[in-house]
């Protein structure tokens, strides 16, 4: 979900549905924040940050709160921290991470949130020194004559390079070496041969740069036809892009980045169909690695250990495919392949044992892939190629569920045991888990968005070894710190992460199965999709393609060591991997990375019937990229794939950041730029606007329309003046509306001061509030799984003595902003029950016990303790007076009455085609916001549908009045072109469990509605 600067480490630190500004720079809320260099106060640690702190000690890499890793303060040199470390042989990179987090984090050349610095070891002490003053750090590695991979071939016969300079007399070569070994000695190459190159200008020639935007600046060179034609056979060892002086020394010499040239040299790759396939009761394998020597498969009985039971060499076709036809005695077997490959980062020839980036099966912990058949019967739940979809017109009719399969029914004890926390659980039909979702259903939600569901790289899948806190957790005082102290010990080792840590993109995850070692995951997530269907929810599943869980030789990741240098983005002039996601950035803009995506998703759609994707951080892919994925879905029929493709729905974070900020390296897939391709985003403008402030502000008390912003201070000085809150509330107040519409950039209306204006006029922190170009591309959230659940954040906002009934009515207030919209509507999975996390920002590691979702209704979540202290800890001095408040924690009565409102809020969404119209026309044509200009009732927002006006959408009812009252006061509002309607109290709400709605009142002559405080009322006409 958002935004990061550097956030490394296993699941983004920041990452979050934590969005801001469109357009460079950053805003806080969509990244960490970043040190204010100088003005940065004297840090309490100094941490060495990166990949090589697995290697020193810790138990992983970028992690910032390992003290193996911290540096000391140096005696007498204030503001200055130094360490030693013996760092084994290899290629890392490293940063500087202070107070034990990445709030403030230092990069290469001392940048706040800055890239990774490249580090070549060749085995033994290193010093790494931190100057506070400058942010710098650095080590104490002699810089090689090789520096970086500043050159970059991107056709057979065109090179970029980034020179220093370009003396008068210098010429240049490209230096192989089929073994590797290519050295500067004594100012000269060593080891290799070289062809030359023709330095042709100080730019790209246009056709490159329009193609690679980031390289525009760098020097053109060539290659002659007959030297480019070696560019296959070159491909396959080390190469050394060299500039030489007029005297025949080594001026300059840098590694060589490859993917383009490798992209124009196998276009014909695209159209092959890789992974396993089926020639009738035989397997055929296909690997894509062009850059590999040789390729060998290897085919056990088991999923672990055993003997091989045949190895067989592959055969390398003109497209850079491996392809080899198995026997058919190896159905249900194990395969993993075995890659010879010149290896960048070794410099040396590897044999890499891998297993296949297209596996749609795999054994325990991912050890090997499997020889599954995806149409054998048996990994097919009964009834599964007739299972019925629940019904959907549009995607403005989605109400979303955003749920975590172990969440779901780890603590379930209607379910059994063995079945807790996995896919199986959701065929429990007569579960608590289930019951809750078929009443929900019942009252008008349609789909559950499922978080992470593919191999992930970070869950030990052998339930009987994973860890548990060690502690009895419920003896704790609510705001101890020895909860999070005994969950934070077995973090890495329990069963719990939100699983954005992608190993396998094809295969479902095996710690949710209750047998991970073969096929029977893939029959247990295909019961979950129908278990689901049948209860009334379509399936979404939440995919992690941008990038993975580790890269490198050292890693588990496979593809830097099938075709190493490619997959993964890499730093221009640097070459190390960039990290901006949290982790190792995939290049989907490379052709085989892209078509691995597509690929995976066509895949997935038509093996588990899935109804739609959710884009993890989908701004760092292009928009081509979604729209290639859009296309392959729309090519799926039922018919012939089991699925409707043009069906499923496709959203995701469109966030903008990183290196591929403002379109630096391609047009991006964020908000604005998916404006008219369907594709749905995030909408960070309405959540902001209701919630308050941002997911990252300092002081998380900063008021919003949906907490109590001016009307209901809470007196903190954050907020400013009455004035400056009454403005800001307006302002809200105009967000909020644009939201309503989908977000709608050209939607016009009369904003808080009098003016008419565009949906794109309406400022959210510099960028337009407005930038959708139809409703069915936005999602309208007001919380999720990333940053505090929306009660924890009321709990922080709103002003102390709030009642526990009114903050239950601030709950439904602004959910309804989300239900009542015309965009697609999203809740995290117990929002509807005020689901707390007591107060962790970040639950993506915080275990069962922080991320409890009770189906019981007997609990909440908070109070269990102070959260995880590592990206919680600055926020424990407003946290401990809240967690320590009895007041607090909702009694079960409580969470029943939030849970029946929402519920309403449902059951009205539902009723009426007005709250989901479909089309940006129509939403101009039919909604409008009475209630406009400077004189607006702070705190209120009346929203008309009126469906006298153009085509009849509703035939039930003439039109809808919605007054969202957020004051503290009951408010009457005017709606002229109401006055002599028969407007009434919705019947949901007429019926309803709140009594305090039904106070709210219709006054026919004058067209005025009068709606009781803190209370969104509907009004309908018949």
């Amino acid at each position: 979900m958002h935004t990061t600067s550097s956030i490394h480490r296993r699941r983004r630190r920041f990452a979050g549905l934590a969005a801001g500004v469109v357009t460079g720079p950053l805003l806080v809320s969509l990244m960490p924040l970043p040190a204010l260099a100088d003005h940065s106060p004297s840090p309490q640690s100094v941490t060495l940050v990166g990949s090589l702190q697995s290697e020193l000690g810790c138990a992983g890499d970028w992690q910032p709160e390992c003290a193996a890793t911290a540096l000391s303060e140096v005696a007498g040199s204030p503001g200055i921290y130094s360490g030693t470390f013996e760092v084994p042989a290899g290629d890392y990179a490293y940063k500087a991470a202070l107070n034990g987090n990445w709030t403030e984090n230092y990069g290469d050349g001392g940048a706040a949130g800055g890239a990774d610095i490249a580090l070549t070891s060749q085995g033994g002490p290193i010093t790494f020194t931190y100057n506070h003053s400058t942010h710098v750090i650095t080590s104490d590695v002699q810089q090689s004559a090789i520096a970086g991979a500043a050159a970059h071939w991107l056709a057979p016969g065109t090179f970029a390079w980034d020179l220093d300079e370009a003396p008068d007399g210098a010429s240049y070569r490209l230096y192989s070496s089929t073994n590797g070994g290519l050295e500067v000695v004594d100012g000269a190459i060593t080891g290799g041969d070289y062809l030359n190159l023709e330095r042709r200008g100080d730019a790209l020639d246009p056709e490159f740069a329009a193609a690679h935007p980031h390289l525009k600046s760098f020097d053109f060179l060539t290659l002659p036809r007959k030297a480019a034609a070696q560019a296959r056979k070159l491909l396959k060892g080390e190469l050394l892009a060299v500039q030489v002086g007029a005297d025949g020394a080594v001026l300059q010499a840098t590694r060589v980045q490859v993917p383009g040239v490798i992209d124009a040299l196998y276009p014909n790759a695209m159209k092959r169909s890789l992974g396993l396939s089926w020639k009738g009761p035989r397997p055929r394998f296909d690997l894509w690695a062009p850059t590999a020597r040789e390729v060998s498969l290897h085919v056990y009985r088991e999923g672990s250990g055993g003997e091989v039971l045949a190895s067989v060499p592959l055969k390398e076709g003109h497209d850079g495919v491996w392809s080899v036809l198995g026997e058919k005695n190896w159905k249900d077997a194990y395969y993993l392949y075995e890659v010879e490959v010149y290896v960048p980062e070794t410099g040396q020839v590897e044999r890499n044992l891998v297993t296949d980036p297209y596996s749609v099966g795999l054994s325990t912990n991912s050890e090997r892939s499997l020889i599954v058949n995806l149409t054998d019967p048996q990994l097919a739940p009964s009834g599964w190629k007739s299972l019925q979809k629940p019904a959907l017109a549009q995607p403005e009719d989605l109400s979303l569920y955003e749920l975590h399969v172990r969440d779901f029914s780890i603590n379930d004890a209607t379910v059994p045991e063995e079945r807790r926390g996995t896919y199986a659980a959701f065929a429990e039909r007569d579960s608590d888990g289930m019951k809750r979702l078929a009443d929900l259903a019942d009252s008008g939600l349609n789909a559950v968005h499922l978080l992470p569901v593919n191999d992930i790289g970070t869950i030990e899948e052998r339930r009987d070894v994973q860890a548990e806190p060690q502690c009895e957790l419920a003896k704790f005082a609510p705001d101890s710190e020895e909860q999070q102290a005994c969950v934070a010990a077995v973090a890495g080792k329990d069963g719990f992460n939100w699983g954005y840590d992608p190993l396998h993109y094809t295969t479902p995850e095996g710690s949710y199965s209750t047998d991970p070692s073969d096929g029977t995951r893939i029959r247990e997530f295909r019961e979950m999709v129908a278990g689901l269907n049948t209860a009334g929810l379509r399936v979404v599943q939440d995919v992690v393609y941008n990038h993975t869980a580790g890269a490198g030789q050292a890693s588990n990741n496979n593809l830097d060591r099938i075709v190493p240098g490619y997959y993964h983005r890499l730093n221009a002039t640097s070459g190390a991997v960039e990290t901006s996601t949290c982790c190792p950035n995939t290049a989907t803009e490379n052709a085989m990375m892209g078509k691995l995506m597509v690929d995976s998703i066509v895949t997935l759609a038509r093996t588990y019937k899935l109804d739609g994707f959710r884009f993890d951080l989908m701004g760092h892919h292009s928009k081509q990229n979604m729209l290639d994925v859009r296309a392959a879905l729309d090519e799926l029929t039922l018919e012939r794939d089991g699925v409707d493709g043009k069906s499923v729905y496709v959203y995701g974070e469109g966030w903008n950041f990183g290196e591929v900020a403002d379109n630096a390296r391609f047009e991006q897939a964020t908000q604005a730029n998916m404006a008219g391709t369907g594709i749905g985003t995030f909408n960070d403008r309405l959540r902001d606007a209701v919630r308050g402030g941002g997911p990252f502000d300092e002081d998380p008390r900063v008021q919003g329309f949906g907490s109590g912003l001016l009307t209901q201070p809470n007196g903190a000085e954050v907020n400013g003046s009455p004035a400056d809150q009454r403005a800001r509330l307006l302002l809200n107040q105009d967000q909020i509306k644009v939201g309503l519409t989908g977000n709608l950039r050209d939607y016009r209306f009369v904003d808080r001061t009098g003016a008419e204006v565009s949906g794109a006029d309406i400022d959210y922190n510099g960028s337009p509030a407005g930038y959708t170009a139809d409703p069915q591309e936005a999602i309208t959230y007001v919380e999720a799984h990333d940053n505090e659940t929306l009660f924890d954040s009321l709990a922080f906002k709103l002003a102390p003595e709030t009642s526990m009934a009114d903050r239950i009515r601030f709950q439904t207030l602004s959910l309804s902003t989300t239900a009542l919209g015309q965009g697609v509507s999203f809740w995290h999975a117990g929002g509807e029950a005020l689901r707390s996390k007591s107060l962790d920002r970040n639950s993506y590691d915080s275990g069962d016990w922080f991320n409890l979702l009770d189906h019981t209704g007997t609990e909440n979540g908070f109070a269990r303790g102070l959260p995880p202290r590592a990206d919680n800890a600055d926020k424990y001095e407003f946290m401990k007076p809240l967690l320590a408040d009895p007041a607090l924690k909702p009694a079960p009565a409580d969470i029943a009455t939030a849970r029946e409102q929402a519920k309403s809020l449902l059951e009205i969404r539902k009723s009426s085609p007005l709250f989901h119209l479909g089309s940006a026309d129509l939403v101009q044509q039919k909604l409008s916001f009475p209630s406009g200009g400077p004189e607006q009732t702070p705190g209120v927002i009346v929203m008309h549908i009126d469906d006298t006006t153009g085509s009849d959408v509703d035939s039930e009812r003439t039109g809808v009045v919605v007054v969202f009252n957020a004051s503290d006061t009951t408010t009457t509002q005017t709606v002229p072109a109401a006055a002599g309607q028969a407007f009434a109290l919705h019947r949901v709400q007429q019926g309803g469990p709140d009594e305090v709605v039904k106070g709210a009142a219709f006054d026919s002559s004058t067209g005025s509605f009068t709606v009781p405080p803190l209370t969104v009322a509907v009004f309908e006409a018949k």
